[in-house]
């Protein structure tokens, strides 16, 4: 087996590979890169073993910089992990189905995704668990209610950065739009609500992934939007070839909210 020399590396050279580095913007530092040479001298690493060792901290450090990035750009209200999620509470949920949905198969189709349920059965936290998944295996998402969605479009109505609006939600992999139908105070405050959605969605349609939680059915959509006609247009855009989901249940809300205060039996 050929024996790896012990002789000291070429100051030159050493100092050269280290601005190659840094120019490529890699942030490797010089105790890093003589310790993995010490390393590779000691243990007889291969050429790509060293090559592996000098690089995949740096990589790793980069891949988790970039999760982060993507999860703060994501907004999600809280940071809601499958890992966390009640399963024993609610056995009405399937978790085989919500972890095939984490595998972010379904944003790489392109396929639209509707939670429907009562308030309190967990369809928030599993639809931004399910977005921070997407996240971690590098897509891109957007979190919003739809109250929150609709006062932003409202004021770039005002200002006339709408379409620059509807380019930036069209751009992500997945948007979730949540609280669809959660009160009716979106219409008292935007008259064009219906408009203003079906945009997004139109945008959005068939080339990247919307996901919309609601507590409403189907048939009362053209009453809550205000305007029956595009209700349909927006029902049919988002949810013909969508995978529809229908949680039911007991609420997580409402047991806890049963639950005695631990402070106040201190």
């Amino acid at each position: 087996m050929a024996r790896h020399s012990t002789r000291p590396t070429n100051p030159d050279l050493r100092d050269q590979i280290l601005a190659d580095f840094a120019a490529l913007k890699v942030p490797l530092d010089a105790e890093t890169f003589d310790a993995a040479l010490a390393r590779a001298d000691r243990e007889g690493l291969s050429h790509l073993q060293f090559l592996h060792l000098v690089i995949a901290e740096q990589a790793n450090l980069r891949r988790e910089r970039s999760i982060a990035h993507r999860i703060r750009e994501a907004r999600f209200r809280e940071p809601k992990t499958l890992a966390s999620f009640d399963w024993d509470f609610n056995r009405s949920i399937h978790r085989a189905q919500i972890e095939e949905l984490a595998a972010a198969e379904f944003i790489r189709r392109h396929d639209n995704i509707v939670l429907v349920g009562q308030s309190g059965v967990g369809k928030s936290f599993l639809i931004q668990a399910i977005g921070q998944c997407a996240c971690v295996l590098g897509l891109r998402v957007r979190y919003t209610t739809s109250a929150d969605l609709l006062k932003d479009l409202t004021a770039s109505l005002a200002d006339q950065t709408l379409p620059q609006r509807v380019r930036y939600y069209a751009r992500f992999d997945l948007v979730i739009i949540d609280e669809f139908g959660f009160d009716k105070i979106e219409r008292a405050e935007a008259p064009q609500a219906a408009s203003l959605l079906y945009k997004i969605i139109d945008a959005r349609s068939q080339q990247r992934s919307t996901a919309l939680v609601t507590n409403i059915d189907f048939d009362a959509w053209g009453e809550y939007l205000g305007d029956p006609p595009l209700a349909m247009a927006f029902l049919d855009r988002i949810v013909d070839g969508a995978i529809i989901l229908k949680i039911k249940g007991k609420s997580y809300r409402a047991h806890r909210a049963q639950q005695p205060d631990r402070k106040a039996t201190k």
